[in-house]
């Protein structure tokens, strides 16, 4: 673990666990930090797993610069550049999908493959919508002790780490928290999902019913989309699911190695 200065001279946060020759880059959502993907550890004994907390978030430095996602996906790359990480497959999480999202469009060569989570190209619900301006509101008022223990208490899976993931998220402030719940709640690259290059594997809670129909807003735009559905579960796959994502996220990149592969063959 340790920290890399991006291009602007802000220090990001960064664990880099694991061997191999391919590297799996995960983001989370506003203000939960890399520990959200905790459950992701077993991974590492078949992919090096980079975790980093967002630009002002947990551990990392806030910068001058205002929080958006065009920002934070220009400091992913700076820390892969950094590490000497050429190629990642990204897994994002719920908003941390649209940052992986913005990733791809921007660097189209660091990224092999996306992963994404609970994910939605934009806010066009009533429901999501409302999910965020409740975030902004809350946030707004400085309210931080009970976002980070309504989030925490919705992922746990143990006493134990429902207090370290609202002690986590007491690292970000306030101001912080309220620029990402904004970035998220406006941010659209619907348009642009024909322009990402590489494969995108979403997967969905079987009872997240209020993002099931962004999957037709990918599969009608970008050439290759697949859809998994995780049984019984609701949005909170990474904690409470991840002995299949675990196995889902395995699967989906040796897919795309031994296509890959198959394809440069003569």
């Amino acid at each position: 673990m340790g920290y890399v200065r991006t291009r602007d001279n802000v220090r990001i946060f960064y664990r880099l666990i694991g061997k191999g020759p391919t590297t799996i880059l995960f983001i989370h959502p506003p203000g939960m930090g890399h520990i959200t993907f905790k459950q992701q550890l077993p991974l590492s004994k078949d992919f090096r797993l980079l975790y980093i907390d967002l630009r002002a978030n947990g551990n990392s430095e806030k910068g001058s610069a205002p929080i958006n996602f065009p920002i934070m996906a220009r400091d992913l790359h700076d820390v892969c550049n950094q590490l000497d990480i050429d190629k990642v497959f990204i897994c994002g999480y719920s908003n941390g999908a649209s940052i992986a999202m913005e990733t791809a469009l921007r660097y189209p060569n660091l990224v092999e493959g996306l992963l994404l989570i609970g994910a939605f190209s934009e806010v066009n619900s009533v429901l999501l919508g409302s999910e965020f301006l409740l975030g902004i509101m809350a946030s707004k008022m400085n309210m931080m002790k009970p976002i980070a223990n309504v989030i925490a208490y919705a992922h746990s899976y143990s006493k134990e780490f429902k207090k370290d993931m609202a002690d986590y998220m007491l690292k970000t402030d306030a101001d912080t928290l309220y620029q990402m719940y904004v970035e998220g709640l406006n941010y659209n690259c619907t348009k642009k999902l024909q322009s990402i290059a590489c494969p995108i594997l979403l997967v969905y809670g079987q009872k997240d019913y209020y993002v099931h129909h962004y999957q037709y807003k990918f599969i009608t735009r970008h050439h290759n989309t697949r859809v998994i559905y995780v049984s019984g579960a609701k949005h909170q796959i990474p904690t409470k699911h991840s002995t299949v994502l675990n196995a889902i996220t395995k699967q989906f990149i040796q897919k795309q190695k031994q296509t890959k592969g198959s394809q440069s063959t003569p």
